[in-house]
């Protein structure tokens, strides 16, 4: 359940920021024979990115790592940032709010791991998933039922989209 203050967040946000490793992804990482990085994203979490962007929403990612399946999964969406190797998550966070003139109170991040405390510690709203270890409930606003990888962001999402009344807006064409 969320709290008032948790709700009021919510109505605020603009831009989505995620983690990719242990959010979009549930963290495994794979090479094939040629030592390509392999990764698997839902396709429900991709599909809630797409709505929350028609909800007038920017969404972009942040991750540790860099790699050619981040890249490609972020073309694909037409996401509307993507930083990677950013070992520093609160100074890759800061520089993002600075470059793309985003309010810290107007972003949600979603992180699922250590690196992650300082960008949800700032952000106007927190979110974790489902598996992330237990001590992120410190900084966090919200814990998704679901793991990361497997529906949590498109959760995560629903939240922003109904606590915003434009779930209806966004999702009308299918129930019709």
């Amino acid at each position: 359940m969320l709290s008032d203050n948790a709700k009021n967040a919510l109505k605020n946000i603009k831009t989505i920021i995620l983690d990719i490793d242990g959010v979009l992804t549930d963290g495994t990482i794979a090479y094939d024979a040629d030592g390509r990085e392999i990764k698997y994203f839902n396709a429900r979490d991709g599909h809630g990115i797409k709505l929350a962007m028609r909800a007038g929403l920017k969404v972009g990612l942040l991750s540790g790592r860099e790699s050619e399946a981040n890249k490609k999964r972020a073309a694909e969406l037409g996401l509307n940032f993507i930083y990677e190797n950013i070992k520093d998550k609160k100074n890759g966070f800061l520089k993002l709010l600075d470059e793309h003139n985003i309010n810290p109170e107007e972003c949600l991040f979603a992180g699922d791991d250590l690196v992650d405390i300082p960008p949800m510690k700032m952000a106007g709203f927190a979110a974790t998933v489902a598996d992330a270890p237990e001590y992120l409930n410190e900084f966090c606003d919200y814990r998704s039922k679901l793991p990361g990888g497997k529906g949590a962001v498109r959760e995560i999402i629903e939240l922003i989209l109904k606590e915003q009344d434009k779930w209806k807006q966004v999702t009308e064409k299918y129930f019709k």
